[in-house]
């Protein structure tokens, strides 16, 4: 047999044996896309409709059979939830309380965080401690908060929320933050502090810089987590500082008729800044939680 035709067959016998194997781990390679597709298209078939529905004309809302994507989409029920029931108010409002939520989470609990892990201020169990404190369901405290909140003026006001809402994401924010400054090196902030800085500006000029990550994962938890709180915003407000989500929850109680477009409206307004915020930073907020769990 010459050269070539051993070759040749020494080929054949190579393709054949990639296409065997190949063959016996494609059942299990198909059957595993086939679940994540079907998976995302469970988890996703509600969004798609929310979202289909706040674009639908009012006549298409109830057609049957139902209208998966319609001809004719409008904005009439974005501008109609807005203006009409309360919407811009409730926007407004939670724009604003989760951007203070944010800074003062984050300012606060990046120096809780930075002391505990330079100053092993409380022993070694302190984290751990913080961070319980974010196991109390809120239900368990919601009737001794509004009693304090009425002695102190604070019922229907963005302020009472703002500090409310930073208690609460406080706990978690102060245990990535910790995770974060317990695997930086000192030894930057020590050649800082030999140049003249003091402390503060270490954690500023220093810290903070390297930090970045830590920063944004928090930063996002607790504006999520504020953006997102219905309990509290039901109990403790009314006209003044309601939010975005009691405003969606009350469509169907305050207001009569086929409000399935206007309700769709608002969910997609309250949905997508939570959603698309968490997709940009879901790198820093996964590798927060892994630094908490090694470091823990």
């Amino acid at each position: 047999m010459t050269t070539d035709a051993l070759r040749l067959r020494r080929g054949r016998a190579r393709g054949t044996s990639r296409v065997v194997r190949g063959r016996r781990v494609r059942p299990g390679t198909i059957a595993r896309f086939l679940f994540i597709a079907l998976f995302t298209l469970f988890v996703l078939a509600p969004f798609y409709w929310v979202a289909v529905t706040s674009i639908k004309p009012s006549d298409d809302l109830l057609a049957s059979p139902p209208i998966w994507f319609p001809k004719h989409p409008t904005a009439i029920h974005y501008a109609t939830s807005l203006n009409h029931m309360r919407g811009w108010l409730g926007l407004k409002n939670s724009v604003i309380i989760a951007s203070f939520v944010t800074i003062l989470s984050v300012l606060i609990g990046s120096a809780a965080a930075y002391s505990m892990a330079r100053f092993r201020t409380g022993g070694k169990h302190l984290a751990f401690w913080v961070l319980s404190q974010r196991f109390l369901p809120p239900i368990a405290v919601v009737i001794p908060v509004f009693l304090m909140f009425r002695t102190l003026s604070l019922v229907d006001s963005r302020l009472g929320l703002i500090l409310l809402y930073t208690v609460f994401a406080l706990p978690f924010t102060i245990w990535m933050m910790y995770a974060y400054f317990r695997q930086m090196p000192p030894d930057l902030e020590e050649a800082a502090l030999v140049d003249g800085c003091s402390r503060w500006q270490a954690l500023w000029k220093v810290a903070w810089p390297l930090a970045a990550p830590g920063i944004v994962s928090a930063g996002a938890f607790a504006f999520i987590f504020s953006w997102t709180e219905f309990l509290f915003a039901l109990v403790l407000t009314s006209t003044k500082a309601v939010t975005l989500p009691v405003i969606v929850a009350g469509t169907a109680v305050e207001f009569q008729g086929n409000l399935y477009g206007e309700a769709s409206a608002l969910t997609m307004v309250s949905l997508v800044p939570a959603v698309l915020l968490g997709i940009l930073v879901q790198r820093h907020i996964v590798r927060g939680l892994t630094l908490g769990a090694v470091q823990g």
